[in-house]
């Protein structure tokens, strides 16, 4: 889909279909009252006779409106306006963009960017339309023989603002909301390949391809790169498959040389079986997403390449499946990770924190600015936050509140959890340094303080996204989170 900005007003569009906002008690929006005024009151009475409550998201098309120059008019609940804010705004443009592309409409005009919302300016709202707009429109049909049939593609969204002296605001909210939605549209189709597609092999070819295109430097380290650089955690977990495992090194350098980076650690789990401490059967197939943490790595760094942005971001991922088999690791096994810390491995199902912990050794070696991990690492954070927050754990107060602030901006919500000494306990280990689990209670806390151990040296943050990354059930699929949050935190940090 393309995208623009347009100064106009909503009587004399002549796009194939523009769209206004109805509060409840059937109130018209400012564009919607200036269309009606165009119409002669033929709106106004359409609602009136009960065509259209106004409830958040609904839709009603309208057709041949007298004194409107466009074919179809569409008008889009938006709630009570007193309630009016972020969710409703954002339910009424995915409900715009569904409802236009089940019509014959090829172009489209939005007049919603035009509405007051809760302080956020025309920047924050014209980017907010696009990723959604982008966001509903996106199909996975890469692996289908048959395509859905569809109507005449909607092609175009013109983003409307009344006043002209937000046009260039606007603009700029245009181009990060399409960097945005180009790095989830990767994390989206990364994570909905099938485990034998979506391999180590992939993801290391779709990073070559990302530097390949903004001009990012990468290296690919192999199995015995990762033996040389002592690597036992991460190997440890990679023994079971047949999958070569990869460390994959992604550079892009938008600031001076000199600069610290922001280093983004993804966990790539292309498929997780669980190894020896098997996982049940039932929705296994779901673990193909347990390399989303590697995703939203390659789709963050994808959307700060598109933007160019004048910031010196890393992004590092450690991959491998973790498989059964007759080399795989056993429960009992002690490794030696790359920071000279043994680990005792008592579940080889908490094998995501093993991989990590090598690549935060590795991060040390930028002195970076910020080091932060994601992963789908826990089941714990599932309990804990459901499918709403991404879980939150961080070793400087600073960085977790900024991180915090990006998560509300961009509607990508997180919740920070404790990563108090009193649970490193629950780590202890007759026979090792430290265990790799510390039981049920507050697992998603213990797997923290296990990364804390690795962390020590710099700024560190660990998002867990185990209950955010994907979606289950008859919506299955990625979600792309937390590419926005990161998106913008890294867009405040360029911006100073």
């Amino acid at each position: 889909m393309e995208f623009s900005i347009k100064h106009v007003q909503p009587g004399r569009s002549k796009a194939a279909c523009v769209i206004v906002g109805v509060f409840e008690a059937r109130k018209l929006s400012t564009a919607a009252a200036q269309l009606d005024e165009a119409a002669q009151g033929h709106i106004a009475k359409l609602l009136r006779r009960g065509d259209m409550e106004g409830k958040s998201g609904t839709t009603l098309l309208l057709h041949n409106v007298p004194g409107v120059s466009s074919e179809r008019v569409l008008l889009v609940g938006l709630g009570r306006e007193p309630d009016f804010g972020v969710k409703q705004y954002r339910e009424a443009v995915a409900a715009s963009v569904r409802a236009v592309s089940a019509t014959g409409a090829t172009d489209a005009e939005l007049h919603l960017t035009s509405l007051d919302l809760d302080e956020r300016d025309i920047e924050w709202r014209a980017r907010q339309a696009v990723t959604i707009a982008q966001e509903t429109a996106y199909r996975f049909e890469l692996m289908k023989s048959r395509k859905d049939p569809a109507k005449p593609p909607f092609k175009h969204l013109a983003l409307a603002v009344t006043n002209r002296g937000d046009t260039r605001a606007a603009e700029a909210g245009l181009r990060v909301g399409v960097a945005l939605a180009e790095g989830m549209a990767l994390t989206k189709d990364l994570g909905n390949l099938p485990p034998n597609v979506c391999t180590p092999m992939y993801l290391a070819d779709q990073a070559r391809d990302v530097a390949k295109r903004y001009r990012m430097k990468v290296q690919v380290f192999e199995r015995a790169d990762m033996e040389k650089l002592g690597m036992g955690a991460l190997l440890a977990v990679a023994r079971g498959s047949h999958e070569p495992p990869k460390f994959i090194v992604l550079e892009h350098r938008g600031a001076a040389k000199d600069g610290k980076p922001v280093v983004l650690v993804g966990k790539g789990i292309t498929f997780d079986t669980g190894g020896i401490s098997i996982k049940p059967a039932a929705e296994m197939d779901e673990m193909k997403f347990d390399m989303s943490g590697a995703g939203t790595v390659l789709g963050t760094m994808k959307a700060v390449g598109e933007m160019k942005l004048p910031l010196n971001v890393v992004g590092l991922i450690p991959t491998t499946e973790n498989m059964p088999g007759g080399h795989a690791t056993k429960p009992g096994d002690i490794v030696t990770s790359m920071s000279g810390q043994t680990v005792e491995i008592l579940n080889t199902d908490a094998e995501g924190r093993l991989i990590l912990c090598d690549a935060l050794t590795y991060a040390e070696r930028y002195q970076p600015a910020a080091v932060i991990d994601i992963a789908t690492l826990t089941g714990a954070c599932v309990i804990a936050l459901g499918h709403v927050a991404s879980g939150l754990f961080a070793n400087d107060d600073a960085l977790a509140q900024e991180l915090l602030a990006a998560a509300d901006s961009a509607h990508d919500r997180a919740w920070r959890l404790p990563l108090w000494d009193d649970y490193q306990d629950q780590l202890k280990s007759n026979f090792a340094d430290f265990a790799n689990i510390g039981g049920r209670p507050a697992g998603s806390v213990t797997a923290a303080c296990f990364l804390a151990r690795f962390a020590r040296k710099f700024k560190w943050a660990h998002l867990d996204i185990a209950g955010t990354a994907w979606r289950s059930g008859k919506e299955k699929g990625a979600t792309a989170r937390p590419v926005p949050m990161l998106t913008e935190f890294l867009l405040k940090r360029a911006n100073g």
